[in-house]
């Protein structure tokens, strides 16, 4: 029998040096995540900070832009995790981020006081200041026998889309005035027992 002499070819020999090539290119010299890396140095969308910081004032809008760069800039993971932990991460010192442009300086790290004073209250928002010095005992249009809000006995869901809207905003009006008149009442109660 002759010797059977296993040889390589030249077309196999150029596949396992390119193989070879290939794997040596892919462990060593491969750079670690650069498609994280190319999603987290995006800048963070600017209504996306704002949402964000209209929902959670308490949070600052620095955290807010380093918590969306880091997570791709996904809205909902970041209100998931300050809805599971109630804050966010603080992002390193070395973070400078860009501040939208509707956001100066001064308010990006506001606090929650500062906040709330800039907010309109319902009353200026609706236009209710003419109603607000109606009598205290007005019966709501669509109270149920015990005077809570509800449909009346009377009065059932309209088909007309127009009608059902005048009677959602005068519902909305109600509650806005009665929540009004029920603070004035505390405060009223608070002060006669502080004086």
């Amino acid at each position: 029998m002759p010797d059977q002499q296993q040889t390589l070819s030249v077309p196999s020999l150029l596949l396992l040096a390119a193989f070879a090539a290939i794997t040596i290119r892919y462990f060593f010299f491969t750079k670690p995540s650069t498609s994280s890396l190319r999603t987290n140095s995006r800048a963070a969308n600017p209504a996306d900070v704002e949402q964000i910081a209209t929902m959670f004032p308490q949070i600052g809008r620095r955290e807010i832009i380093w918590d969306l760069q880091r997570n791709g800039g996904s809205v909902n993971a970041t209100t998931e995790r300050i809805l599971g932990r109630g804050s966010l991460d603080p992002p390193p010192p070395s973070f400078q981020p860009i501040i939208p442009p509707g956001a100066t300086p001064s308010t990006a790290n506001t606090n929650p006081a500062q906040l709330k004073s800039k907010h309109i209250d319902l009353i200026t928002r609706y236009n209710l200041g003419s109603k607000i010095s109606s009598p205290l005992s007005t019966p709501s249009e669509g109270s149920g026998p015990s005077g809570s809000p509800g449909v009346s006995q009377t009065q059932a869901w309209s088909s007309n889309k127009n009608e059902r809207q005048a009677l959602l905003k005068r519902r909305r009006e109600e509650m806005i005035l009665n929540a009004r008149r029920k603070l004035e009442e505390m405060e009223r109660g608070r002060l006669q027992q502080d004086g």
